[in-house]
């Protein structure tokens, strides 16, 4: 077994209201930054053993798809780096 860090960034579907995205872009707007569009996001950083890099990376996307993230309204991310 190998020890990995799987990072999980769960954002909301575009379309979908992002009401923290929108408050925070005002306000940046008002200290005068410029700027097209803002999202947020959530990031999830997973500590584990596997086998392999693939192998961490499937465990972190079923733990996305049953409680991380809402596929109905998120789109996540898994990436995987070795510790």
């Amino acid at each position: 077994m190998t020890a990995y860090t799987a990072t999980v960034t769960v954002r909301l579907k575009r379309g979908v209201l992002d009401p923290e995205a929108e408050t925070t872009q005002r306000a940046l707007e008002r200290l005068g930054f410029e700027l097209e569009d803002l999202r947020s996001a959530d990031r999830f950083e997973i500590d584990l053993d596997a086998e392999s890099v693939a192998a961490a990376e499937e465990r972190a996307d079923e733990m996305a798809e049953r409680l991380l993230a809402n596929p109905t309204i998120h789109d996540y991310e898994v990436g995987v780096t070795e510790r």
